[in-house]
């Protein structure tokens, strides 16, 4: 017997709420909608959970903490960032440069999900090549092997 890895679940406690965050500002889009469960083709999945629900009686509430974080990427990170802030979210930061040259930001879903949106890989491989000018102060700088730095530029 195999088993084979299916979608992350985000439990919510809005669907509706949630439904219109995840399609206007993350750009799903719905593979399959019950009403309280959403599957989009990322495979991303939205359950909306009721407080009688065995997972919520023996977890607690939807909000116990921020253990993971839900990563997309952009092409433009401006962009991105303005859309996110229209919607109202809350911030853990706005745009920032990580160790490895990559410029993210993370914010909070309606259900205080953390989300992070970073440039793609092709993205800020291209900027910090446009930066050194060099292949391998460029696999230097963001931790990428010199072939694949290649491979982007």
């Amino acid at each position: 017997m195999s088993h084979y890895f299916h979608s992350p679940v985000i439990f919510v406690e809005d669907i509706d709420r949630s439904r219109k965050f995840y399609l206007e500002y993350l750009a799903q889009v719905i593979e399959h909608d019950f009403g309280a469960n959403i599957l989009f083709k990322s495979h991303l999945s939205l359950w909306k959970i009721s407080p009688q629900h065995e997972i919520a009686r023996v977890a607690g509430s939807t909000k116990k903490g921020n253990t993971l974080e839900l990563c997309f990427e952009t092409e433009n990170i401006g962009e991105s960032l303005q859309l996110i802030k229209a919607s109202g979210a809350e911030f853990l930061h706005e745009v920032k440069t990580e160790p490895w040259g990559q410029q993210t930001f993370r914010f909070f879903d309606p259900d205080g999900h953390l989300i992070e949106i970073g440039e793609s890989l092709a993205t800020f491989i291209h900027r910090i090549f446009e930066e050194t000018g060099s292949v391998r102060e460029t696999a230097e700088r963001t931790g990428v092997p010199e072939g694949t730095v290649r491979q982007f530029i």
